[in-house]
């Protein structure tokens, strides 16, 4: 049988004169909470990950999220690493993002967060009105990219986007104006293309935020095999430079001293 841990997210505060309790705490700030936590725990592909289950108990209010000891051993390293080191910006996408929403909360409600996991000597990390746990800026710069891909989504009622599966990113969602789509004729679904889009892109490692990204323009994408084309370049490079190559000489100086 798989072992379970659990990680332990306390928020101590008060809701006007009374002190916060699982009575008084808004069904909203839980759905909150459990959309971050889930992000604590596994930032990458969510589909194949282990269940995680949850209560909230007394005190002030404590969320316990319980799941594989695996990615809780993982998370109390995280945590540690944060309280030495004061900053997020190591931290993956998802996670960091994760902590910033509960440093806002922090901030707007004045609450205090204590968060730790169920290990013996467990790491601690406090977020509260004083801390400061967000990216650094300087870090993530404005970038331009090409997606291709094929089209699975596009329109919204209010946000309009298109949603473009791609090989290196899986599906990838873009901001993209309604004007734009209004006035599309041809039915985007299905069918390949590229998008140029701008976002946000870490500066060190390469890691795109997809959620900045911004439509730009289509880019008609038809790739083909186009064997006469090819055979007129080979055509071309036979006439050209390996015409005057004696196949021999060119094969030692490739060789080197291997051959010795």
């Amino acid at each position: 049988m798989e072992k379970i841990g659990y990680i332990e997210i306390r928020i101590q505060g008060s809701k006007g004169n009374l002190d916060l309790s699982p009575d008084n705490y808004d069904i909203r700030e839980i759905i909150s909470i459990l959309e971050n936590a889930e992000n604590l725990l596994y930032p990458g592909d969510k589909r194949d990950r282990p269940t995680i289950s949850y209560k909230i108990e007394e005190g002030s209010v404590k969320h316990i999220l319980k799941t594989s000891i695996q990615y809780i051993i993982g998370f109390n390293a995280v945590i540690g690493q944060i309280n030495q080191v004061q900053n997020i910006d190591f931290l993956d996408l998802s996670t960091a993002k994760a902590f910033e929403n509960i440093q806002d909360i922090a901030a707007k409600k004045n609450y205090v967060f204590s968060i730790k996991t169920s290990l013996d000597k467990t790491n601690e990390v406090k977020v509260d009105r004083t801390t400061r746990y967000y990216r650094t800026e300087a870090i993530w710069a404005d970038a331009e990219f090409y997606f291709y891909g094929k089209v699975t989504n596009a329109g919204g009622k209010d946000k309009a986007n298109i949603h473009i599966f791609t090989e290196e990113l899986g599906t990838v969602r873009i901001q993209t104006p309604i004007s734009f789509l209004e006035q599309y004729d041809e039915n985007l679904l299905y069918k390949t293309f590229g998008i140029r889009a701008v976002g946000k892109q870490h500066s060190e490692t390469g890691e795109i935020d997809v959620s900045t990204l911004k439509f730009i323009e289509l880019v008609d994408y038809q790739p083909k095999y186009d064997e006469v084309y090819l055979k007129t370049l080979r055509d071309k490079a036979k006439k050209s430079w390996l015409g005057s190559i004696n196949p021999e000489n060119w094969l030692k100086e490739i060789r080197g001293s291997y051959d010795a």
